[in-house]
């Protein structure tokens, strides 16, 4: 199965850079191609088509010298033009007759012969200046052409025309097109391969922390991924390694409070298991010795009952099944219940509980009574479970402008600082060696925190803990 998931995060990696250098490479590819397509008609309307205007405006400027001459003018002054003629290296003049024969040419070689191209055609049959490309009739060479016809009252006697070799100017249409496709295939080159790297440099990590979630979700809690970007990737990064710090550190703390609620289920019921088999054999005679045990007893099922309580209300958080039944209430008479509740236990325990009311008559908010006091007595059980040896508590209520605060200090060794920031974690101990589940403290900031209010917890001036809490009164 493993190695199937690792085949198959292979072949999405794959696509992942498939997709990538399709999307990236393919446009700049596709511009490429449009750039030297714009470059090649450019570059042949400026090599071939200008020449051909050029031959044209040429042919056509000399042919208007001559549309006054009858045929046996123009076939004199034909001549005298071919012998006066100084372009004969560059550009070749050819006089033809009314039936498309070379009569004169500044190249003797070509006089007599009868090319028969389009642009001599158009001349003669059309009366109108064409330019010609393509292969000479007779050498075979490119070349390009254009003729205008002389006109004599309405008859065309003769045709002008120009012809000039394409070999040059097709060497350095090649030549241009060579470079500039040169240079494409450099531009495309390196875009490829600088997406190629930038592909590998998101790929690769991506491969590894694949391998890494892989392992996660294997078991292999704890695993951690070396950082080897400070960008997206190393963000990334950084969030997989914390999530399998925090999901070691999860398993770890879930594995200490089963360990924890097992220990701690099992001592009250061996109290009670125990003195209940020595109250059932008779053993006790004593009626003291028999009250005591049956206070054993009635404690330490009221503890067991506490802590399945905690258990089932953790439960009901975590499911989203918490809700509160809110009403208006009055929070300072919810608050001296509870202190009344706890006075003479804590009188028993050798603990002494203090109260400081405040001058209004009530303090009234909206919100649950049943929470409240349930977060009131269990603020008061770990004061005394763990700040008991001070021998005193101290719980006192105020009303600010907008809130309720209350304060429940004890006079214990307090709670190491460096422990402070996460005691209210759900199944968090940290130093304490006092029995519990570790999750009280976790209840009582939920349902202080669906009322909108506040649970801070701190070491008071002078040692012990102060706890304070923050509600929102009724307006």
């Amino acid at each position: 199965m493993a190695k199937r998931l690792e085949r198959s995060d292979k072949i999405k990696i794959r696509g992942i850079r498939k997709r990538w250098l399709l999307n990236s490479v393919g446009v700049v590819l596709l511009i490429l191609i449009l750039a030297v397509g714009a470059f090649a008609t450019t570059l042949w309307n400026y090599y071939y088509t200008s020449t051909e205007d050029d031959l044209s405006r040429k042919a056509s400027s000399t042919a208007s010298g001559f549309k006054n001459y009858t045929q046996a003018e123009y076939s004199a002054a034909a001549q005298q033009t071919v012998n006066n003629y100084e372009e004969k290296s560059q550009l070749e003049l050819q006089f033809l007759d009314d039936t498309g024969a070379v009569v004169y040419s500044a190249n003797a070689l070509t006089a007599g012969s009868t090319p028969g191209t389009q642009d001599i055609k158009d001349a003669l049959e059309n009366q109108i200046t064409r330019a010609w490309r393509g292969k000479d009739p007779t050498t075979g060479e490119r070349i390009v052409a254009a003729s205008s016809p002389v006109v004599y009252q309405g008859v065309t006697v003769g045709v002008i025309r120009y012809v000039t070799s394409l070999s040059a100017i097709d060497r350095q249409f090649a030549f241009s097109m060579g470079v500039i496709i040169t240079i494409a295939l450099v531009i495309f080159a390196m875009v490829y391969f600088s997406n190629l790297y930038f592909v590998r440099s998101i790929v690769e990590p991506l491969a590894s922390i694949t391998e890494t979630a892989r392992l996660i979700a294997d078991g292999s809690y704890g695993v951690q991924i070396e950082k080897k970007y400070d960008d997206e990737i190393g963000e990334l990064t950084d969030t997989i390694n914390d999530m399998s710090l925090k999901i070691k550190q999860s398993e770890k703390t879930q594995s200490e409070f089963i360990s924890s609620v097992s220990h701690e289920l099992r001592t009250p019921l061996t109290a009670i298991n125990g003195w209940a088999e020595t109250l059932q054999s008779g053993e006790l005679q004593n009626p003291q010795d028999v009250r005591k045990g049956m206070d054993i007893i009635v404690s330490e099922a009221r503890r067991l009952t506490n802590m399945v309580e905690e258990l089932l209300e953790f439960s009901r958080i975590s499911e989203g099944r918490f809700t509160l039944a809110v009403e208006p209430l009055d929070l300072k008479a919810e608050l001296e219940d509870a202190v009344y509740t706890y006075r003479e236990f804590f009188r028993r325990e050798g603990i002494e509980l203090t109260y400081q009311d405040c001058p209004e008559e009530s303090v009234p908010i909206t919100g649950d009574p049943e929470r409240l006091r349930q977060v009131f007595c269990n603020l008061l059980d770990n004061a005394a479970k763990h700040g008991g040896s001070g021998g005193r508590i101290d719980v006192s209520i105020r009303q600010d402008i907008l809130d309720a605060v209350i304060y429940i200090r004890d006079y214990g060794p307090g709670i190491p600082e460096e422990e402070l920031p996460f005691i209210k974690n759900k199944f968090y101990k940290g130093s304490s060696k006092a029995r519990g589940s570790g999750i009280g403290l976790a209840v009582c900031e939920e349902i202080i925190t669906r009322h909108e209010g506040t649970l801070d917890i701190g070491n008071a001036e002078g040692g012990g803990c102060l706890v304070t809490i923050r509600l929102p009164i009724k307006t």
